[in-house]
């Protein structure tokens, strides 16, 4: 009668990563029960996911075709834009986030162009971002996520979006995406290392604060749908204060890290799953969040519904 801070299946989202083929099913081992697949078996997988009764999926794309200028990012025929079509077919009411970003399409690993000196160019990389979202929505998807951290994306994916008879797609903002360490296991599985140097020059300082709360408003200003804080357990204060700075819809993003973490500790014996992570879940959302970005979606899903008959 008196619990505060209640998870909800609907209110999960789980990122899912994309490849080209057919049949093509790749275990990810820093990511215990994670894998990437080809848009077939994604789309069973989404479809499991729906009736699990989580609310949506976040797809993550993983090629070898990288360039410069990320132009596979945007392809018609890319792993994400596949996924996108094969998962409406699977699961129609099933929400669709796609992550827009160019680190994983880009030979140099960085989320943005480079320019003549090797140092990330933001302008140039705006362009690029709107194409990559607008591909997106062509394909399907009802939510683009800008994950890279330029300055102005928000703005330009927007104007990109309408622009081409999309004005119903919605933005989803990494609005606070902080230079973590704790995306290694992601990065094995999108294959979107760095090829040299790191990203604190767009990410943010994990000792800043009040930062997240100016970058989530200036995406609202710019025409956000929903803001993120990202990582989220480790981020607990930054999503409480982003929540009080906004009103508008706010994810959290339970990182690969952070998940491997309890997974790696359950293996061992050294803690009991379930309850870690929904300590963890219950704990973001007390936070603030209202949409929770979490590899253990299905999972909790089913646990939350066990203890709420």
């Amino acid at each position: 009668m008196v619990r505060e801070a209640v998870p909800r299946p609907e209110q999960l989202v789980l990122p899912m990563f994309a490849v080209e083929g057919t049949g093509v099913r790749q275990p990810v081992d820093a990511l215990p029960g994670v894998a990437r697949m080809s848009p077939d078996l994604l789309a069973d997988a989404a479809r499991v996911a729906h009736r699990a009764g989580i609310g949506g999926v976040l797809l993550f794309g993983v090629t070898d075709r990288k360039d410069a200028q990320a132009s596979s990012a945007h392809a018609a025929d890319g792993a994400v834009q596949q996924a996108v079509r094969a998962v409406k077919v699977a699961a129609p009411d099933l929400v669709v986030i796609t992550d827009v970003c160019l680190c994983a399409y880009t030979d140099h690993g960085h989320c943005g162009l480079l320019d003549d000196h090797g140092e990330v160019a933001n302008d140039p990389s705006l362009d690029v971002l709107a194409r990559v979202a607008v591909s997106h929505a062509v394909a399907g998807a009802d939510v683009v996520a800008p994950s890279d951290m330029m300055d102005g994306r928000v703005g330009a994916i927007r104007a990109g979006l309408d622009a081409a008879g999309h004005e119903d797609t919605a933005i989803m903002a990494y609005s606070a995406k902080y230079a973590s360490a704790f995306y290694g296991p992601f990065r094995e599985a999108a294959g979107s290392a760095p090829g040299h140097g790191d990203r604190r020059g767009y990410q943010m300082d994990p000792a800043n604060g009040r930062e997240a709360v100016r970058e989530a408003r200036e995406d609202e200003a710019e025409g956000a749908d929903m803001v993120m804080v990202k990582p989220a357990a480790t981020y607990l204060d930054v999503i409480r204060d982003v929540r009080e700075a906004t009103d508008l819809p706010l994810a959290a993003y339970h990182v690969s890290g952070e998940y491997s973490m309890i997974k790696a500790a359950a293996e061992r014996g050294w803690l009991d799953e379930r309850q870690a992570m929904l300590e963890t879940i219950t704990a973001i959302r007390r936070a603030g969040a209202d949409i929770i970005i979490t590899y253990a979606a299905v999972d909790a899903a089913g646990w939350l519904r066990e203890e709420q008959p």
